[in-house]
């Protein structure tokens, strides 16, 4: 018997994970997260020079590559102003990224304000927000891009006006930025696609079919996630069929709806949707809904708290990890050391190395080198000179 809409709504929001804001449980005054001392972060280090309009998984295959870890700097000499612009805070892994950035300028004791989008559509807002970040306020811009090419000319002009610009996270072909901290984005379609094939084999599989929800088409993350997992389709030692792929926002009820499309589409056919992390859990409530919970197994291309949760009860049943938190911090590191002269001749490219979390590991990874503490409330501003001691 259908439930009535009032219920089926409820019903949808809770499984989605869709949070209500109750202004009487409102925090009042948010806690500050904790300056966190954090052990050196493994990463690979691509040197200048290189060839023009590269992405960093381009980068990665010049052979300018070194491992190594990335160590913490000291204490800023001055409260440095730092801005970071987010496509938007509306998922887990935004989240982990803010408190990497609130908890790393407490420590450093730099000023830093976050100012997201509204989303993978809002590269024009995105772009305003780069414009005037770029009036003078901020001593080093942050960027988090929405486009893969089309934040490359307001990159530019910040650079003109002598504003050093960082990227974190989201890839861009500029040849214009300071340094990029990111990871290879390849390598989470890789990673993600080689965990689905060595489960199938354990399955006793020999061919599978394969969805994929990576997130809105443009996004330099989304195309590294695909080729990473046509990539891994063609090497497979068994036959992987990759028959559709649904790009969107990563706004949880687009892609609920995305996925109640491929399932519409391509029902009993399928044995694994891959998805991002505002991507894979929304694909829950449609494969319940379809009763194909006991054939579809989801798998996520990257890493929250809410996945590592999902992950522990079977719903979702791995993930790689990009290690949004680790990113933040390396990333304020590397401001600072800039800002403060610490490095004569910064690298092209900072990519921190990836993880892969499923069941068996679950209990012993760090997931404080990943994602926000449990219960954490965004924090968007943080400016030592107003701290109380």
């Amino acid at each position: 018997m259908p439930l009535p809409q009032a219920s089926r709504l409820l019903t949808s929001a809770l499984f989605l994970g869709v949070s209500t804001c109750l202004t009487a449980a409102a925090p009042t005054s948010p806690v500050l997260p904790a300056a966190v001392k954090f052990d050196p972060i493994p990463v690979h280090v691509i040197q200048r020079p290189l060839p023009p309009g590269l992405t960093a998984d381009a980068a990665l295959r010049s052979g300018r590559v070194s491992t190594g870890n990335y160590a913490m700097t000291a204490r800023a000499s001055r409260p440095w102003r730092i801005a970071f612009l987010f496509p938007h805070i509306k998922d887990p892994y935004w989240i982990g990224c803010s408190y990497g950035v609130i908890s790393e300028a407490r420590r450093l004791g730099v000023a830093v304000d976050i100012l997201p989008a509204d989303g993978y559509k809002d590269l024009i807002g995105q772009l305003r927000q780069m414009e005037e970040a770029s009036n003078g306020r901020y001593d080093a811009i942050v960027l988090s891009p929405i486009s893969l090419d089309g934040n490359n000319p307001s990159i530019t002009r910040a650079r003109a006006k002598g504003i050093p610009v960082f990227e974190l996270a989201n890839d861009s072909t500029s040849d214009d930025l300071t340094i990029k901290i990111t990871t290879s984005l390849r390598s989470m379609g890789l990673d993600a696609t080689r965990w689905v094939i060595r489960d199938a084999q354990k399955r006793g599989l020999s061919a599978i079919n394969i969805a994929l929800l990576p997130g809105p088409a443009g996004a330099g993350w989304v195309k590294g996630e695909v080729e990473g997992s046509q990539e891994a389709a063609r090497k497979a030692p068994i036959r992987v069929n990759i028959v559709d792929i649904r790009y969107g926002d990563s706004d949880r009820i687009e892609q609920s709806q995305l996925a109640a499309q491929l399932l519409a589409k391509h029902g009993h056919k399928l044995d694994y949707i891959i998805g991002c992390t505002g991507c894979a859990p929304a694909a829950r409530l449609p494969i319940h809904e379809a009763g194909l919970d006991d054939r579809i197994r989801i798998v996520a291309y990257d890493l929250t708290r809410e996945i590592a949760g999902l992950i522990r009860r079977q719903e979702i049943f791995a993930a790689a990890d990009t290690k949004a938190l680790s990113q933040a911090r390396v990333t304020l590191n590397a401001v600072v050391n800039h800002l403060e002269g610490r490095v004569k001749t910064p690298p092209h490219t900072l990519l921190v190395k990836l993880g892969i979390v499923d069941q068996n590991n679950l209990d012993t990874y760090r997931l404080d080198e990943s994602i926000a503490p449990d219960g954490y409330t965004p924090i968007l501003s943080y400016d030592p000179k107003r701290e109380h001691p």
